[in-house]
This record gives C-alpha cells, sequence and structure tokens, in this order.
C-alpha cells in the first residue's frame, strides 16, 4: 500500500545512515497513551526570542480552554498585553474573554470578557500567582489571592465556567459581563434575564485593517440574580450578584456569528445537561483522541513535553465558524448553511500556516482538513477573490502572495479529498488576475517578476517567490485533477523566480521593470517581507536542485547553508537563519537536494534543541496559529513537507525511536529510528524505515 508521503530528493535514500548515539528501541510500556499531560499551555506565553519588529518575541499563545478547532477559547486577559492575551510575567488578570487567536502578530477577538467578583468591586483586575494556576488541554483554572476561583472547560462552540468565592468572604457572590469590551475598539448590547445574559459585541480591525465582525453570546447561570445591572454610562455591559449563602456560580456561555438563538443553542447540543467536571473531562479525552493520532515512544520528558506541547497549539485553528445546524455569514455576509455533517471554519493565517500546519492536519484530520479546503473555497466564491488573511468573514489583506489556493492543494495532496477541488482551482486561476488577490499580477505574467517598486505591492521579490510557488502548488493540485493545460501553464509560471536570480551576486534580487539590476546588499530588507535577501535567496521549496545548479552545485552551497545556519534566529536584517519566522522554515532541508543529508539531521536538531522549549519562553516568535509549532511537530518526527501542494516530504533525523501516525479512516504510518539520539552530534548509526499499515 502507498502511504501519503515520499522522498523529497535522490540523495535520501528510503534507508538513511547518519550519526546519532544509540538507544535501546522504544517498547510498548514506553509509548506514550495520555498525551494530554505531556502539554503545556503556557509554551509561548513569555518572550523566547528577541523581538525582531514582527509580532514580538514571544509565541503570542493563549492558555485558555478551547476545543480542536474550537470557535471558543474561553482564557484570562492579562493586564500586560500580548497579541494572545496573556503574558505570563504578568500577575494581574482583568478577565477571562471568549475569543483568542493562538500566535497571531497582530491583535483581535478578546470577546466578551467575564470577570468574577466580590460584591459590587468592580475597581480593576485581580492578583494572582502561577502556583494557584493550572492549564491543560480543554480546560484551565486560577484561584486569585482574594480567593476567588475560576475554571474554565470548553466544547467546539461553547464554554462552561465554574467560579468559587470564599466562604470566609460575606460580600455577595458577582460576576461582570462586558460586550464593549476586546483587544480592538469594540460595542455591545448586553439583554438581562433572571438567570441569563445575552448579547453581542462589534469589533474587528486586525493589523489595523477595515475586517469588522458581530459575535454573539448566550449565558445562562446556575442561580437567579439577585440584583443585575448596566454599570452606568456602559449599556453594554453587566454587572449581576447572587443570593445570601451562594459560594459556588456555574455558567454555560455558547457564541455564534449568526444570532442569539443560535449561540444558545449551540451550548445546548454541545454541552447538554452534563457537569462542569464532566464537559472537562469529556475535553480532555478529546484532545486526547487527537494528540494521540501520533504516539510517540521514547525520548526524554522534555522532547515529549515539546513535541505535545507543539502537536497541541498545532490543532488549535482554523476556527470553528459555523454553528451546529450549519449556519454563518459568508464573506458578503449572507447567512448561509453547510452541508449536513460538515464545518465552516474560519480564521485563516494563510501567508504562515501554508508551509506546513495545514498538511499535518490533513494527515491527522482529512475530514476537518476537507472542510478546511471547502471553507477556503466558500470564502473565495462569496467574497469573489481569496483573500491571504481571513478573521470571522472578513478580508483583511495582511501578508502577501497567494496562499489560501495553495493551503486547498496542500491538504488535498495529503488525502483530505472531500472538497470541490475542480471549483477550487477554476476560482484560483481566475484569482491569478485579480488585483485583490494578486497585487502587480500584471507584471508578474507578463515580465515574469514584479518589478522592484511597483505600486500596491509589498515587496516586489517577496512577492514574486510566493506567487512562484503557489503556482507551483496550483500545478500539482492540475495535475492530480487531470488537467493537463492548466498544469503546463502553471508549472512554466512557477519557474518565474529565475527571472530573479541574478549570476553576477548568486542572490535572488528584486528587479527593475527594465531588466536592470538596482543597488543590492544581502542584508537588504527592501523589496522583501519580514526577511531579507540571504533569506529569501532560499525560498524555492519547489525548484531547489534548479536552485543549487544556478548557484554552482552542490559543494557551493552546502558551503554558502554552512554560512547561513551560524545563526538560527538572526531576525529580518542579518544575512542567516531568522528560524523564528516563516520565510526560513523549510531552509534547513534544502541540505537534503544538495546531498547532504547529515547537514539536515544537524541543523534541524539543532534548531530543535535551542529555539524550542516546555517553558512558557519556549517559542523565539509569533506561533502564528499553528505554523511555528507544526515545523517542531515536523522536525521531531525527522521529515518536513518541502513542496507546497506536493506530498513530498524531505526527510532528517526523528527525534523518538518510535513514532505511529493513527490517520481516523486510513492506514497507520509507523517511523522506526532505534537508534534515534537524545542529544545532537553523537557519533553512531542511525537506521530510518517508515511504512504505512493497514488499520487506524
Amino acid at each position: 500500500m502507498r502511504f501519503p508521503f515520499r522522498r523529497a530528493a535522490p540523495a535520501v535514500a528510503a534507508v538513511l545512515v547518519v550519526s546519532s548515539a544509540p538507544l535501546a528501541s522504544a517498547t510498548a510500556d514506553d509509548v506514550v497513551v495520555d498525551p494530554a499531560q505531556y502539554v503545556n499551555p503556557f509554551v509561548g506565553t513569555a518572550p523566547g526570542g528577541a523581538d525582531f519588529g514582527h509580532g514580538g518575541g514571544a509565541g503570542n499563545t493563549f492558555p485558555g480552554a478551547t476545543a480542536p478547532l474550537g470557535g471558543v477559547q474561553w482564557s484570562p486577559d492579562t493586564v500586560t498585553y500580548q497579541h494572545g492575551g496573556y503574558a505570563y510575567g504578568d500577575n494581574r488578570i482583568k478577565g477571562f474573554s471568549l475569543t483568542h487567536l493562538s500566535g497571531a502578530g497582530c491583535k483581535d477577538y478578546g470577546n466578551v470578557p467575564f470577570m468574577p467578583l466580590l460584591g459590587a468591586d468592580a475597581t480593576g483586575p485581580a492578583t494572582f500567582s502561577h502556583t494557584n494556576e493550572r492549564a491543560e488541554p480543554g480546560s484551565y483554572r486560577v484561584t486569585f489571592d482574594n480567593g476567588i476561583g475560576t475554571e474554565l472547560a470548553a466544547t467546539q462552540r461553547s464554554g462552561v465556567a465554574r467560579f468559587t468565592y470564599p466562604a470566609t468572604d460575606d460580600r455577595p457572590a458577582a460576576l461582570s459581563v462586558d460586550a464593549g469590551k476586546a483587544f480592538n475598539a469594540a460595542t455591545g448590547a448586553v439583554d438581562i434575564g433572571t438567570d441569563t445574559l445575552s448579547g453581542h459585541t462589534d469589533s474587528g480591525g486586525f493589523c489595523k485593517s477595515g475586517n469588522r465582525y458581530r459575535l454573539y453570546f448566550h449565558a445562562t447561570f446556575d442561580h437567579p440574580f439577585a440584583q443585575a445591572a448596566h454599570p452606568e454610562g456602559k449599556p453594554g455591559a453587566a454587572v449581576v450578584s447572587f443570593g445570601p449563602g451562594v459560594r459556588t456560580v456555574t455558567v454555560r456561555v455558547g457564541v455564534s456569528f449568526v444570532s442569539v438563538e443560535g449561540a444558545r443553542r449551540n451550548a445546548a447540543t454541545e454541552q447538554h445537561e452534563d457537569s462542569y467536571d464532566g464537559i472537562r473531562q469529556a475535553a480532555r479525552a478529546r484532545w486526547n483522541d487527537w494528540l494521540g493520532r501520533i504516539a510517540v515512544g521514547g525520548g526524554t520528558g522534555t522532547q515529549r513535553r515539546v513535541f505535545y506541547t507543539a502537536l497541541y497549539h498545532s490543532l488549535l485553528h482554523p476556527s470553528t465558524f459555523s454553528d451546529t445546524d450549519g449556519r454563518y455569514p459568508g464573506m458578503d455576509g449572507v447567512i448561509r448553511r453547510t452541508r449536513p455533517g460538515h464545518v465552516q471554519y474560519a480564521n485563516f493565517s494563510g501567508w504562515d500556516v501554508y508551509r506546513s500546519q495545514v498538511q499535518l492536519l490533513a494527515l491527522l484530520a482529512p475530514r476537518e482538513a476537507s472542510d478546511i479546503a471547502q471553507s477556503v473555497l466558500n470564502q473565495g466564491l462569496q467574497a469573489g477573490y481569496f483573500d491571504r488573511w481571513t478573521v470571522a468573514n472578513g478580508g483583511t489583506g495582511v501578508m502577501v502572495g497567494d496562499p489560501l489556493p495553495v493551503i486547498a492543494s496542500a491538504v488535498h495532496a495529503f488525502g483530505a479529498t472531500d472538497f470541490d477541488a475542480r471549483a477550487l482551482l477554476r476560482a484560483a486561476l481566475a484569482g491569478r488576475q485579480d488585483k485583490r488577490q494578486r497585487p502587480g499580477h500584471e507584471q508578474y505574467d507578463a515580465l515574469g517578476y514584479v518589478a522592484a517598486g511597483a505600486r500596491g505591492v509589498w515587496g516586489s521579490a517577496a512577492t514574486t517567490l510566493e506567487y512562484a510557488a503557489s503556482d507551483y502548488a496550483l500545478a500539482q493540485l492540475a495535475h492530480r485533477l487531470g488537467d493537463t493545460t492548466a498544469h503546463e501553464t502553471l508549472l512554466r509560471a512557477s519557474g518565474n523566480w529565475r527571472k530573479l536570480f541574478n549570476p553576477a551576486t548568486g542572490y535572488l534580487q528584486p528587479r527593475a521593470a527594465d531588466g536592470s539590476w538596482p543597488p543590492f546588499t544581502p542584508a537588504q530588507t527592501t523589496e522583501y517581507v519580514e526577511g531579507n535577501a540571504a533569506q529569501y535567496t532560499w525560498m524555492v521549496p519547489h525548484d531547489l536542485p534548479g536552485l543549487f545548479a544556478l548557484m554552482g552545485g552542490n559543494a557551493a552551497v552546502t558551503a554558502r547553508l554552512d554560512t547561513f545556519f551560524t545563526h538560527l534566529n538572526a531576525g529580518g536584517t542579518q544575512p542567516y537563519a531568522y528560524l523564528g519566522n516563516e520565510p526560513s522554515f523549510n531552509t534547513p532541508w534544502a541540505y537534503d537536494y544538495a546531498d547532504r543529508p547529515d547537514r539536515a539531521r544537524d541543523t534541524v536538531r539543532r534548531a530543535l534543541a535551542t529555539l524550542f522549549s516546555d517553558r512558557p519562553d519556549g517559542l523565539v516568535g509569533n506561533d502564528d496559529l499553528g505554523a511555528m509549532s507544526s515545523w517542531a511537530v515536523w522536525a521531531s518526527l525527522g521529515m518536513y513537507p518541502q513542496a507546497p501542494g506536493s506530498d513530498q516530504l524531505a526527510l532528517a533525523e526523528p527525534v523518538f525511536p518510535t513514532a505511529t501516525l493513527h490517520r481516523p479512516g486510513g492506514p497507520a504510518i509507523e517511523i522506526t529510528a532505534p537508534d534515534a539520539s537524545a542529544t545532537v552530534g553523537d557519533a553512531s548509526t542511525l537506521t530510518l524505515t517508515a511504512q504505512a499499515r493497514k488499520g487506524s
């Protein structure tokens, strides 16, 4: 049986012989059976690297309660702001809001914070200690210094909270809800019932864009209100209190982008009347199902924590967007409905996740990944073009390239095919001539590149390389669909990167419309995006052999790569690797194509060991909705999806002696590396084999 990956280059054989220290092969008793225990949701909440001006040096993750690909992310927000809402170095929580983006480099969401209070004390945030805080997949809890305890758990479209008030304090148990607060400017309305709060909030403006969205919510409490009112001057907020003797309050909250009734129904459908503890346990079990789709054996405790935390962060987005009845607002504002049994997803960090995150989703969750691809198509058809970075049901225009069609092609390549791929290809081909989707496409089509200084284009050289990679991904989709004409046209266009290669310098560099080469230095950031010429010169993931031939062959390339990796995370202004940001993600694996898999192994393992940890400062840059974490997952498995839109995997050295990938409804994939090393650079022999077997 053919398994859904193949070797990326002739230099990487079916059996690799590289150097590592021998460890005993993992036994059945050594295989992880409760992966949730190894997840630390606080990873990424503290800066792990320098702030190079591209969203900070932290992962910008959040520690709160959510489900795999969940539409609710109920999480604490600290006074000190990070884009995930939570800064580990702060000991002040100002509320627990219902929505978050994990790892984004700009702020948005943070909608409708809930805050437990004692009496009428709504004067500000509450202090806490990390010793009184715990987060695990699906749930979160903390006890404030004032004695109030908060416990949160989540389902796909709803959350449940249990607030415990100190018995020694005779002030009434109380709570505030503010629909007029979010990470960006927001307005809202709250309707007060006898034991319910409901309403909506309007916000948006991701990365200073014009994107807006409306979120509805419905909260049902297990006690009636003794008092309830809108604070003076704040009609979008409510403060409620409960009667004497009430020391524990449970609230069930549903969200919807369609209506208050949809929010109420979502919570009722997903939670039934289960207890808080029952929902929390079910959330952890669901996470164990998803995390357990990769069962590793062996490795150190730290390696397991890094791996399963990275896998957890890789499975947070895109976010469930449609209600339990399938309704959702389209990109055109029209309320639509999914096919029965399917889900519309939202929040696509396209420029980031097309590289390695969606491929991982397709391997582990092909049904959901198929719906993600269909969601991409739906967005494109409803908006009339494919945006690059979408939040809720709106485009933001953030970043460059043409990444959303690549997402669909990538998941199709990795076996998630239950979507209208032919319609996707047709829409993507039409979008290649749409300025909203491809700014500067006229020059790209006529010259083979976007010229330096092109109006309305951020980074002509970067944009050209992104368009070429996208064309390659679409060419692969056309090939799989049997569209020979589209395949040949797109494959030719994917070679446009060659127009930027200057033989006099050996770099891919900006080019003027008349064909001349403007003044240039390898460290320049002009005409690049969040990086420089030295970094973007390697960004031809679909044709590295062609690039290397122009560079003078494998020996010359290896020497250049060795120099490039003198620093692993040098930032965007130094001519070295910048593995804390996406343009350098594929470069360690480039060694494979230069017949030096040993260098790929060493560089990948060094990056894993130095740029990722199991602590709050365990990420050196934005996680970008799982993009960086997915790199760590693939690297730990010793492979990487190098060519966009293709099922090719470049190989290195796995961290674990064994790993089994369980695909729902498909064959399991077994990776064995019995002599896998716990450290980097030990000299011995590693034999790696991969095979597929029937079953799941």
